[in-house]
């Protein structure tokens, strides 16, 4: 699961990143509004966890443009303003949730939780490729019917695949997947992931195009 922290405060910045780090999220931390309006538009996110007080432009602006986009990415607000007019205007500009600072950090991964089970009761696509389904809502992955079980990474590489069926996709643009943006990256870490789908989920479903990438093929359905 990838989370972009948007928060200009360093120390609290940094103490969320390693909390969130340590839940094996991966994290990417911008600082300012025009930052986040960038990451918005060229990254795909899990979850956004968003500060309001930040030094170039209010975070609800942040919040309003996401939602005027239609983009229904589940958005944390975790500020100081604690008013109940200011609750009211975050969650009225498309907030799910509100956590007002200081905040407890087991309550903030309580709230993250919380948040990804109810964007997952969403509506989703069932893949289906030769005996092999995968649910992305719940990330149930099943072969003949048998419960198979992904780790985190492997799933990170997955889910890109499977949302494009027939399109390539680089070894560059899943490191994207794998990692936030200050994380090294192993040279192979692509290759030891599918290598391990592929034991687990057959050869055929993830397939390479030598010197290009992978792809998932369009032989696979979603239902």
């Amino acid at each position: 699961m990838r989370i972009l922290l948007v928060e200009d405060d360093i120390m609290i910045g940094e103490t969320v990143l390693d909390v969130l780090r340590a839940e094996h999220y991966a994290v990417d931390w911008v600082k300012r509004a025009a930052q986040a309006d960038t990451a918005l538009r060229t990254e795909q996110y899990d979850l956004v966890l968003l500060d309001l007080g930040l030094p170039d432009r209010d975070g609800l602006s942040v919040l309003r443009d996401l939602r005027a986009r239609q983009e229904r990415l589940p958005v944390l607000i975790a500020t100081a303003r604690d008013a109940v007019e200011q609750r009211i205007a975050g969650l009225d500009a498309g907030a799910d949730d509100y956590v007002v600072k200081p905040y407890d950090v087991d309550e903030l991964l309580a709230r993250i939780r919380a948040l990804v089970r109810r964007s997952a009761g969403r509506a989703e696509p069932v893949y289906v490729h030769g005996d092999v389904s995968i649910h992305p809502a719940t990330r149930e992955v099943l072969v003949a019917g048998q419960p198979v079980t992904l780790t985190a990474r492997e799933w990170a590489v997955l889910e890109p695949l499977l949302a494009r069926p027939g399109m390539i996709l680089s070894r560059a643009q899943l490191e994207e997947k794998l990692y936030s943006w200050k994380d090294d990256i192993s040279s192979n870490a692509v290759e030891v992931y599918v290598h391990g789908l592929r034991k687990k989920l057959g050869n055929d479903l993830i397939q390479n195009v030598r010197g290009v990438g992978y792809l998932v093929p369009r032989t696979g359905t979603a239902a």
